[in-house]
């Protein structure tokens, strides 16, 4: 009995030992971005152009994304490794916590996908079943598609039915590389890497015809230029920052952060079409800048209070469900509000088509985006946290 005691207390200690405080401002910061990446992209259906859409640098927070997960990836696992970790358990554990919502976007993705049978959409018409069936499983193993005979909906998209998966995607490339290789590297080639990475991106984002960094869901040499650019700098500098950087004290954290965080993202296209660079500046400095010290400032807080922590929770327990279960639901209010009604000026002409305002859909706007926060949570609750859970007892 006593043998028994002695090892329970011990295996107690090594539990409250191995077991590292949580960044709770940092989860409840994820969540902000994703429910301004909800909110950005159903502004951007009533957009004509990028210069017209309201919380016109949404599209960062992918970025951000990439950012914390680089600072995270490194706080819960670079000391593990000299403790014994294999990369196979590595991979275990990215596997339980990113991959059950990867298959339940793409599910509800098949199961929306002829509810979204809108005009901009023109392929989906002609898309058998059994095409669209292929498309989700495919899409729930995370192989991308080319833009080709898979490409049912006509975007050009990886991920024809649950588009954003793309950034998973590159979060899973980052993943490898890192417990591959860049886990090893010191302190002074990281540094190295992280500087080689914003010239790059600083010189994608300066140059692009559009003036920003959008793009990265096309399984093409350019879109994969793109993509593998816009992770590279965040996710190493989110991992550098972890390993120089020591945390502060910084006080009411979560909302300086979050204002910080939804002020960069909503802020107006810069330079016009006239100087289209500056707008790709502004969205290098803020990827480069920003958003590193979001992370830290967040990092260097303390969650008071009790509405205050079961807010960061909640919303930190969302964030990935939002992300990766939203669109569905996008692409049916993006179709509708572009499909010709009785205001069309001719409607032998789509180019004449002018958009409703939001001013005029603003009800179903509203629905969409809580929708999405419920169907977000509901999934949460009694899929995710439960397969997960599942997943790690029979993977033990």
């Amino acid at each position: 009995m006593s043998t028994f005691v002695t090892n329970l207390i011990e295996s107690i200690m090594q539990h409250i030992i191995s077991t590292k405080p949580h960044y709770e401002i940092l989860d409840g910061l994820r969540g902000v971005a994703a429910v301004m990446v909800v909110a950005f992209h159903i502004f951007e259906a009533h957009a004509t152009n990028h210069l017209d859409q309201f919380i016109n640098h949404g599209y960062l927070a992918v970025d951000f994304f990439f950012v914390l997960s680089g600072f995270v990836i490194g706080y819960a696992y670079d000391d593990r490794w000299a403790k014994g970790m294999s990369t196979g358990t590595f991979f275990k554990r990215r596997l339980i916590r990113l991959q059950p919502m990867v298959i339940v976007g793409s599910l509800i993705g098949a199961v929306c996908f002829f509810f979204q049978d809108y005009p901009m959409f023109y392929k989906i018409h002609d898309t058998s079943v059994w095409l669209m069936l292929i498309v989700m499983v495919v899409g729930m193993t995370l192989i991308p598609l080319p833009v080709g005979k898979m490409d049912i909906r006509g975007w050009g998209e990886m991920y024809p039915l649950n588009g954003p998966a793309w950034s998973l995607f590159l979060e899973y490339c980052a993943n490898i590389l890192y417990a591959l290789f860049i886990r090893k590297f010191s302190k002074t080639a990281l540094s190295i890497l992280v500087f080689v990475a914003g010239a790059v991106l600083i010189h994608l984002a300066v140059t692009s015809p559009n003036g920003d960094i959008i793009g990265g869901w096309s399984f093409s040499d350019e879109q994969l230029r793109i993509g593998f650019t816009r992770l590279a700098y965040p996710f190493l500098a989110g991992l550098l920052l972890f390993r120089i950087c020591k945390t502060g004290e910084v006080k009411n954290a979560f909302l300086w952060c979050s204002l910080l965080v939804i002020i960069a993202l909503s802020i107006p296209r810069i330079g016009g079409k006239e100087f289209l660079w500056a707008n790709g500046l502004y969205d290098s400095m803020t990827v480069i800048f920003i958003f590193p010290i979001i992370v830290w400032l967040g990092a260097s807080g303390k969650v008071k209070g009790k509405y205050s922590s079961k807010l960061c929770k909640f919303l930190g327990d969302i964030s990935y469900p939002i992300y990766i279960t939203h669109y569905p639901l996008i692409y049916i209010y993006t179709g509708w509000i572009g499909t010709p009604k009785t205001t069309v000026l001719d409607v032998d002409s789509w180019t004449t088509y002018i958009k409703p305002p939001i001013s005029e859909t603003w009800h179903w706007a509203l629905l969409t985006f809580v929708s999405s926060i419920l169907f977000a949570w509901i999934c949460m609750k009694f899929y995710d946290l439960p397969v997960r859970k599942w997943l790690i007892k029979i993977w033990k």
